[in-house]
């Protein structure tokens, strides 16, 4: 009966999570839960995130209780039918507590893909792949685009699950993460033909798009430029779709140097600014202390939202792209309106209550069953 008993483990989201402490759990112990119920609440250094359950069944342990804090691997707690025996689920959990350790998470962690680099177009490019090879065939692999002065990382609560079913790249457009800071010029245009060598470098023929905020926009413009490539495009939030922006955060991410500066801008992104961290704050800065970044981040500004308003609208071009397209908003969002939505067929858009810009962060699991079904049926 051990088959029937699933273990509810300590996720890894971000590559620098080590660890996470339970903040709450949402439900009790002989609840029935189904796949995808939202089981406890996990805080990690970068934000807090909800646990969703990977399989049906009933909740028959929990083992962390709250305001503990595990590694990452550890056990939370254990989802089985109501029928088996309470002894099995004693000696499950005693089993895996015996196997598992500190070191054990260690090698696993090392094991984790870690980020790679790649010469496109002339500049140097990291990403990080997740999911085996180019995809099976008739499987294409997805692209995820971050939006202004984020990286790969904004997509840590994504890029694992979607990674279930086809290879998952998340890649630093140029002036941000790892990729190159100097030479960065223009705005939209110019970072899709970046996004296109980077296609061009790794092979990828033909791939779905999932673009964030001016990462959207970006998508749009290589899907509307080069149709025969793009199977589906998700835009998230995305730039593009109208002039409106609110150039008080490109224009306050620009100019912060301090911390409460920092999380001041930051806090606008979020529905709930408390899922501003310490170190997502610290990070930032960190990044924008860069060489070249500075430089970098005010020629995209100028040439992506030239008098306060976006530069690049394309939904005059929305019927020139071949593939479907969707688009996923926070219904909180201050940076781009929600209403910018309603350019994509109804059947097609989502707004998502309780989220804000980083809607694909505060609704994770919602928005990754959205974006997995609608490539499932591109």
């Amino acid at each position: 009966m051990t088959s029937e008993i699933k273990a509810l483990a300590m996720p890894k989201w971000g590559l620098a999570m080590t660890e996470g402490a339970v903040t709450a759990w949402l439900v009790e112990e002989g609840a029935t839960l189904r796949e995808g119920d939202e089981i406890l609440e996990i805080e990690t250094t970068k934000i807090t995130n909800v646990y969703e359950s990977p399989a049906a069944g009933t909740l028959r342990r929990r083992v962390v209780a709250a305001g503990e804090t595990v590694p990452v691997g550890a056990l939370l707690g254990v989802v089985a039918d109501a029928s088996v025996p309470d002894t099995e689920i004693d000696a499950f959990v005693a089993r895996f507590q015996e196997e598992f350790s500190v070191e054990a998470a260690a090698s696993a962690e090392a094991a984790g893909p870690e980020p790679r680099f790649v010469d496109a177009g002339g500049q140097r490019l990291r990403y990080l792949v997740m999911g085996d090879g180019k995809g099976e065939e008739g499987v294409a692999p997805l692209v995820l685009i971050h939006g202004f002065g984020g990286d790969l990382n904004n997509w840590q609560f994504n890029q694992p699950m979607l990674a279930e079913d086809r290879p998952v790249y998340a890649l630093d457009l140029p002036g941000h993460g790892g990729s190159a800071k100097h030479g960065v010029v223009g705005g939209v245009p110019e970072l899709a033909r970046a996004v296109r060598d980077f296609l061009n470098a790794l092979g990828i023929q033909r791939a779905h798009l999932g673009g964030h905020s001016m990462g959207g926009a970006v998508a749009l413009h290589l899907a509307a430029e080069e149709p025969a490539r793009v199977a589906s495009v998700t835009l998230v939030c995305s730039a593009g779709l109208g002039h409106d922006i609110n150039i008080d955060y490109i224009e306050g991410f620009i100019a912060a140097d301090r911390r409460k500066e920092m999380k001041s801008v930051l806090e606008t992104l979020f529905a709930d600014a408390s899922l501003v961290s310490r170190d997502m704050v610290e990070e930032l800065l960190k990044y924008k202390r860069l060489d070249g970044v500075a430089s970098a981040l005010r020629a995209i500004a100028d040439a992506s939202f030239a008098d306060g308003r976006q530069s690049h609208v394309l939904v005059d071009r929305l019927e020139g792209v071949g593939a479907p397209v969707q688009a996923v908003w926070g219904a909180a969002d201050r940076i781009i309106p929600a209403a910018h939505a309603r350019t994509v067929p109804a059947e097609r858009r989502h707004v998502l209550d309780g989220a804000g810009h980083m809607v694909h962060m505060e609704k994770a699991g919602e928005f990754n069953r959205l974006m997995s079904d609608f490539m499932s049926m591109a």
